[in-house]
């Protein structure tokens, strides 16, 4: 695990592919952005990126791919979204049917991918800035809530806003804020503090993904949008097929952290992140 933590994402990726490493990508490939995947149908394309448009802060776009092609060209050239995840959900008519390690049965030309914002981008600059990660130092999966909040809908797609949660010390939350909110293509700064059922949350300890959270005496919780929004929508729209990651089990890109703060380059680079390296890219 040690290994991946400092791993350049290439590194990361062949191992997911390998089946060598089967769990969550949280705190791995240290500064380099992390994405939620769909996958649908072509002809669902142009309602769902309008659906995003509406929604940038659940549903930042990164990258799209063309139809039939799993490689996502600017996010990480060479990088194949039908294996590089190591578990994914199928849903079928708006269903949830199974969960897969791969999409190579499933993803047909057809089939068009879109890598959308991870708040897991920003925890290096929150874990550097103090604030703790309290599903990381746990090897737990952060939760996730369906919200109260409304989405704007676009044709078929609808639904509510899901949220992550990470419990924050009270004198750190402005902190915490003002950090995230750098990265506007990873979610940016929390849409709630404090008081979960303001948002139409009941139980902190029932998430609808995710592990149920530890807060502690002094911390307050803290909530970000998350691109499981996006899940959610699918529901709504009921493609006859579509596939996405499975909550937490993200897409590493070639792309640094930074990247999401200050604008995605409009070209690929040979070794990612506007050819720029980090210190574990060995």
């Amino acid at each position: 695990m040690t290994d991946l933590v400092r791993a350049h994402p290439r590194l990361l990726r062949q191992s997911i592919r390998e089946g060598r490493h089967t769990g969550p990508t949280a705190g791995l490939s240290r500064g380099w952005a992390q994405a939620n995947l769909v996958v649908l149908p072509r002809d669902f394309l142009e309602d769902f990126l309008l659906y995003a448009l509406r929604n940038p802060i659940p549903c930042p776009v990164i990258d799209v791919t063309d139809p039939g092609d799993p490689e996502p060209r600017l996010a990480a050239p060479g990088a194949d979204l039908r294996r590089d995840l190591g578990r994914y959900n199928v849903f079928r008519d708006g269903q949830l049917t199974e969960v897969v390690d791969h999409l190579d049965d499933l993803w047909t030309a057809e089939m068009v991918g879109v890598l959308l914002g991870c708040s897991y981008t920003f925890e290096r600059a929150l874990a550097d800035g103090g604030i703790p990660l309290r599903h990381v130092e746990t090897g737990r999966v952060v939760p996730m809530y369906d919200t109260n909040i409304a989405t704007r809908s676009a044709g078929p797609f609808s639904g509510p806003v899901v949220v992550t949660m990470r419990p924050v010390p009270t004198p750190l939350v402005s902190r915490a804020v003002q950090i995230s909110g750098r990265y506007g293509m990873a979610h940016g700064a929390p849409i709630h503090v404090g008081d979960p059922a303001v948002i139409g949350i009941s139980d902190l300890d029932a998430p609808e993904d995710g592990d149920p959270p530890d807060v502690r005496e002094g911390e307050v919780p803290v909530f970000w949008a998350c691109g499981v929004t996006s899940q959610r929508a699918l529901l709504a729209a009921r493609p006859p097929l579509a596939m996405t990651h499975v909550p937490a089990w993200m897409f590493v890109t070639d792309l640094l952290d930074e990247d999401l703060a200050t604008g995605i380059p409009l070209q690929p680079v040979a070794g990612g992140g506007r050819g720029r390296t980090r210190e574990s890219d060995g």
